[in-house]
């Protein structure tokens, strides 16, 4: 891919991520409002609505289809864009790959820490901490397009690539920590059907009649071996081809991500945030975040530890010479952007569902919705006063 059509590709990915979290803002709404109004039992009732073939563990709710399910393509059109940036991209360069890199590891390490810290000796705190790990890509971006229209390109270059470090943190961590009850023969079928994907991908086999059923084979044989389904669409998207051929427009994984990153930008992940979001925001329910300590944690790791995490992993990188700040940026930049990463959202809200039950879980989603809310207001107002200097400046 030539340098041209990488940075065209990356133009496209931050439209569709924009309009994506648009979207996402508006999902999020309806849910707050629809589960806060007298109609919150038909709101649940949808959500707790089941369909699905028991046979192959797959009698779910609407809930967990849109978890498990839908999910499943946001995460395989991660693992595309992972895929590319290694790559072809910014992160397959080590002097351009190497500070979102230190800056994502920082900003995962960092809430973790802070969340085992405030929580510690709570009953679920042995998985919850990695609630505030994870940022929104989506949303993240949304923010600052309507932010910092007149920050560098490389702002936007940054933040994307610590997303994507980021959301394969994410992934490791749902792999490792929720997959409880483990089968076999269900992941063997699995490694099997993912096998024969990378095959045909290496023979350039271009037909979806071969893929798609591969992929809905993949998805279901993850499922029942007790691994997290959306481990499925990440394996998958690693495994898609990126270098097009002589001859060949566009590779496999550009040519799938103008096709299915509009359907999870817009429906996959809103749908999500729809069964997701809505939660009890009544004074009980605020008070408790506040004044408990697994939901403090996660508030304190999304707002506090993120910031502190990527600014200080970004700035430490710096001074030893081991990364170069991105051009055009100054640390002030940085600085709003390491605040933007504190917006979790889909994946913290995907963890919390797993790490915790019921109520607890309630619990900590009102956390992660409060923490995204701080997150993204400070940021603007950090990220509207940095593109007024950069107006000036031009």
């Amino acid at each position: 891919m030539s340098p041209a059509r990488a940075v065209a590709e990356f133009a496209r990915f931050l439209r569709t991520e924009t309009t994506g979290g648009l979207i996402l803002l508006a999902a999020t709404a309806v849910a707050l409002v629809w589960a806060n109004s007298p109609l919150a039992p038909a709101y649940e009732a949808l959500r707790d609505f089941r369909l699905g073939p028991e046979f192959l563990h797959l009698n779910l709710t609407l809930g967990d289809w849109a978890k498990d399910g839908l999910l499943a393509l946001f995460f395989f059109v991660a693992g595309l864009e992972l895929k590319r940036e290694l790559v072809v991209g910014e992160l397959s360069r080590w002097r351009q790959a190497v500070l979102p890199v230190i800056a994502a590891i920082g900003g995962m390490v960092v809430p973790a820490v802070l969340a085992l810290s405030i929580a510690w000796g709570t009953p679920e705190v042995d998985s919850a901490w990695a609630i505030p790990v994870a940022t929104d890509i989506a949303f993240a971006l949304g923010v600052l397009a309507l932010t910092a229209s007149n920050l560098p390109s490389s702002a936007r270059v940054f933040l994307l690539s610590l997303a994507v470090v980021d959301d394969l943190g994410a992934i490791l961590v749902i792999a490792i920590l929720f997959t409880s009850i483990f089968n076999l023969i269900a992941a063997a079928v699995a490694a099997v059907a993912l096998g024969l994907y990378a095959f045909l991908q290496h023979k350039r086999v271009r037909t979806p009649w071969l893929y798609v059923p591969l992929a809905l084979i993949t998805w279901v044989a993850v499922h029942s071996a007790g691994i997290h389904a959306t481990i499925a669409g990440v394996a998958l998207g690693l495994l898609t081809r990126v270098r097009e051929d002589e001859g060949e427009e566009e590779s496999p994984a550009v040519r799938l991500e103008h096709r299915l990153q509009p359907w999870s930008a817009a429906v996959a992940v809103p749908v999500f945030a729809l069964f997701a979001a809505g939660i009890s925001v009544n004074g009980d329910a605020l008070s408790t975040v506040f004044t408990t300590a697994l939901p403090l944690a996660v508030l304190i790791g999304l707002v506090a530890g993120k910031f502190v995490g990527i600014f200080g992993a970004s700035l430490l990188a710096v001074k030893l010479r081991v990364a170069e700040k991105p051009s055009g940026m100054s640390w002030r930049d940085v600085a709003a952007l390491s605040v933007l990463g504190g917006v979790g959202f889909t994946v913290s809200l995907l963890i919390a569902e797993l790490a915790l039950p019921g109520e607890a879980a309630e619990v900590a989603k009102a956390a992660v919705l409060i923490a995204s809310a701080i997150a993204s207001l400070t940021a603007a107002v950090l990220l509207l006063r940095r593109s007024r200097v950069h107006a000036k400046a031009a």
